[in-house]
């Protein structure tokens, strides 16, 4: 489906989309110039970029906070847009000039969906050109590696379930839409908006399942959201190697996937000046089982917000590079190879799968406070499985016993909510979602092809903007304005 200013391709083709990203075999390690025996340690760095879809055109359209940060350049930092447009499309420019150098650059990208449709909207072919040179030019392969996330950048602990797997989905229709399926077929990793993972067992287990169907094979982590089973912190051995992270919901069926660690809370310098890469050069293998694998050290940050981000990030990236190269070439002369190296998510899980390393071997990891959970679940002698009105019984319990409980999730920082103070935007979220799903799925349960349609596409894409986690950020007024009326518009698309 192609492009269209007006309705962004987020629905139509989910079988050929299921089908395509379920592909076996690995992406990166047959293009990969790295030796796994030869490293000792290794960074990861991802960009996250957002901009929201809002109804504050001129005559109330949907169009991007970027083009409203255009228009209004008076308000607030919004005469900042020309260095975001900057940064969205900067590493299309720093990437081949690294390699050109003799450099061997990694950097991993998370765009969300609103942001890739505002750029539709603005007719912005300088940042989408950029963009399509980072997907699809096969001398940047392994170089970039691009992240799947939400389309509408919500935050997945207060995303009804069943729209869990639409905004997967609605990610992975836009981006091959505009890169191709080759270029999706390359999305493996997951990051998920403001690093917020659920701990609520259903919702975890519905999100870590729809990620496995819709073929994501890792998912980046905040340290602070998991915990090992006995409930203790990961040490700070066990965040620098893989985890597996299971999660289990109220009827006992359980699901994997393998988690790469963020370290540390939601500060731009982590990334804007390359503080991974030095962390890296200090540290040595790891163990795993009977042998070790390479520490990795990985950090994601925004892309574009902040001066350390828009001024000092990209000095800092290149020169992290030189200096790597550097050693190795230092190492070549002295017949030493570098031991500290660039490398991406999925480049460095499937180089320690080559060497036999797979997912059984890490660590087996849960979402935080789930230990309190399970023993009022699992009571000592008990031979009937729990079911979701004992767990809602036994979060009440325990909520009860200590106020600071919580099954909200938990994201890269613990000092704001999406769900408290947000009643009147989480109240209709959940109303437009339940008309959603009664009106729809019956439907396409007999006739998938409705998808396809523009009446379909149009309460879908109603449906994934409501939940973006902007009308949940910067308190009540305007943004939650905002909200209200994509709520409006969206319940009279359903009556329509």
């Amino acid at each position: 489906m192609p492009p269209s200013p007006s309705l962004p391709p987020i629905a139509g083709h989910e079988a050929e989309i299921l089908a395509l990203v379920q592909l076996p075999g690995a992406v990166f390690a047959p293009h990969s110039n790295l030796q796994l025996e030869q490293i000792h340690s290794a960074f990861a760095c991802a960009l996250h970029m957002h901009q929201p879809s809002i109804p504050a055109g001129a005559n109330g359209e949907l169009i991007s906070h970027l083009q409203y940060m255009y228009e209004h350049p008076g308000e607030g930092d919004n005469h900042n847009a020309d260095a975001f447009a900057h940064c969205y499309k900067r590493l299309a420019e720093i990437i081949p000039q690294l390699i050109g150098e003799g450099c061997n650059p990694r950097i991993m990208l998370d765009y969300s969906g609103n942001l890739f449709w505002g750029f539709e909207q603005m007719g912005r072919q300088d940042i989408l050109g950029a963009l399509r040179t980072l997907a699809c030019d096969p001398s940047l392969q392994p170089h970039v590696e691009w992240l799947g996330t939400f389309w509408s950048h919500a935050v997945a602990p207060s995303t009804p379930i069943p729209d869990l797997k639409l905004q997967i989905l609605a990610w992975q229709h836009h981006f091959a839409a505009l890169f191709g399926p080759e270029a999706l077929q390359r999305v493996k990793g997951f990051s998920p908006p403001e690093m917020h993972l659920p701990n609520h067992p259903d919702t975890l287990y519905a999100l870590v399942k729809a990620l496995v169907e819709c073929g994501y094979r890792w998912l980046l982590v905040q340290e602070h959201s998991v915990e090992n089973p006995d409930g203790s912190s990961l040490s700070r051995e066990q965040t620098l190697i893989p985890n597996r992270l299971v999660a289990r919901n109220s009827s006992g069926d359980t699901v994997s996937i393998t988690a790469l660690i963020k370290t540390q809370g939601s500060d731009t310098k982590l990334v804007g000046q390359m503080q991974p890469c030095y962390e890296a050069l200090g540290l040595g293998r790891q163990p795993l089982g009977a042998g070790t694998i390479p520490a990795l050290v990985c950090q994601i940050a925004d892309g574009e917000n902040g001066g350390v981000m828009m001024n000092e990030f990209p000095a800092a990236f290149i020169q992290a590079h030189q200096r790597i190269a550097s050693k190795t070439a230092e190492g070549s002369k002295t017949g030493q190879a570098s031991k500290t190296v660039a490398i991406n998510g999925s480049e460095y899980l499937e180089l320690l799968e080559g060497a036999g390393v797979n997912s059984t071997a890490f660590p087996v990891i849960q979402a935080v406070q789930q230990h309190k959970l399970w023993p009022l679940l699992d009571p000592q002698g008990s031979t009937e499985p729990p079911d979701a009105a004992a767990v809602q019984a036994a979060i009440a319990q325990l909520q009860a016993a200590d106020p600071s409980f919580s099954m909200a999730g938990a994201s890269w920082t613990n000092n704001l909510s999406w769900v408290e103070g947000y009643a009147n935007v989480l109240e209709p979220i959940n109303q437009l979602s339940a008309r959603f799903h009664q009106h729809f799925d019956p439907l396409v349960a007999v006739d998938p092809a409705l998808t396809q349609t523009p009446a379909y596409q149009q309460c879908l894409l109603h449906l994934l903007l409501l939940q973006t986690s902007c009308f949940r950020y910067w308190g009540q007024g305007t943004w939650t304005d905002y909200a209200r009326e994509i709520h409006r518009r969206g319940m009279e698309l359903l009556s329509n």
